[in-house]
C-alpha cells in the first residue's frame, strides 16, 4: 500500500501570516503607529465612518489611511481631499487583506512620523475576519440595514473585533432592527466586544467612538 504525506495547507497559510502580522505589530510598535483594522460588508458607512474620524482627530494626532478593495479609488479620492495620506491597495480580486498586503502598504504609508494608521479592509464579513492583517486592535460596523441577525451568520467577524459599531442609527424608525439583541448575541461570541451606536452621517454617539481612538492610541504608545 502506497504511503503518502498530506500538508494542511490552510493551516500552513494561517501560520505563516501570524508570524508576519507579529512583526509588522512589533514594526509599529517601534514606531509609535497605532494601526487601526476597520471592516464591515459593502455599504455599511465605513468610509463615512472614516471621514467623520479623520476631521474629528486630525488637528491633535497625525493620520494616514489604507485604502483596500478589490478595484477603483473612489474611497481614496474621498479620504485624499481631508488632506491626510491615503495608499490605495488593490487586492485584484482577493476578498480580504493579510498581513504581507499590510506590510506593503505600511511601508508606502512611510507610518514613521503617523499616529494613527486605519486600514478600510475590502468590504466582506467572511474573508477578513479570516487573516490577522498585523493591526493593533481590530473593528466592525454593521449598519442598521443589514439586520441584527448579523452575529448568527457570521460569527467570526464578531469574535475577532475589539468594537462593533452600529451605524445608521438615524434610520432606525424605518427598519426591523433591535440593538439589545445584537448586543446580546455579539457578547455570546465575544464577551469583551465594546457596541457603540452611531450615525456617522449625523454625528451622533461618535464621541465615545472617538475617546476609544484616543485611549487606544495612548495606551500602544505607553507599552
Amino acid at each position: 500500500m502506497s504511503t503518502f504525506k498530506v500538508l494542511e495547507i490552510k493551516q500552513s497559510v494561517f501560520e505563516n501570516n501570524d508570524k508576519q502580522a507579529e512583526l509588522l505589530r512589533e514594526q509599529l510598535k517601534k514606531e509609535k503607529t497605532f494601526l487601526l483594522n476597520l471592516m464591515s460588508s459593502p455599504g455599511s458607512g465605513k468610509t463615512t465612518t472614516v471621514l467623520r474620524t479623520i476631521e474629528a482627530l486630525k488637528d491633535e494626532m497625525t493620520i494616514g489611511v489604507l485604502e483596500a478593495d478589490i478595484d477603483s479609488d473612489v474611497d481614496a479620492c474621498a479620504v485624499a481631499e481631508t488632506g491626510v495620506k491615503v495608499i490605495q491597495l488593490h487586492t485584484g480580486g482577493m476578498c480580504h487583506l493579510d498581513a504581507s498586503m499590510t506590510e506593503q502598504g505600511i511601508s508606502e504609508l512611510n507610518t514613521k512620523d503617523i499616529d494613527l494608521a486605519i486600514l478600510e479592509n475590502v468590504g466582506n464579513l467572511v474573508c477578513p475576519a479570516e487573516f490577522d492583517t498585523g493591526a493593533c486592535k481590530n473593528a466592525m460596523i454593521l449598519s442598521i440595514p443589514e439586520g441584527d441577525d448579523k452575529p448568527l451568520k457570521y460569527p467570526l467577524m464578531f469574535s475577532v473585533v475589539d468594537v462593533l459599531l452600529v451605524n445608521k442609527i438615524d434610520a432606525m424608525d424605518y427598519f426591523d432592527f433591535n440593538i439589545d439583541k445584537v448586543k446580546k448575541r455579539a457578547e455570546k461570541l465575544n464577551p469583551a466586544i465594546k457596541v457603540l451606536p452611531i450615525s456617522a452621517k449625523t454625528g451622533e454617539g461618535m464621541e465615545e467612538w472617538l475617546q476609544w481612538i484616543q485611549g487606544e492610541v495612548k495606551k500602544w504608545n505607553e507599552k
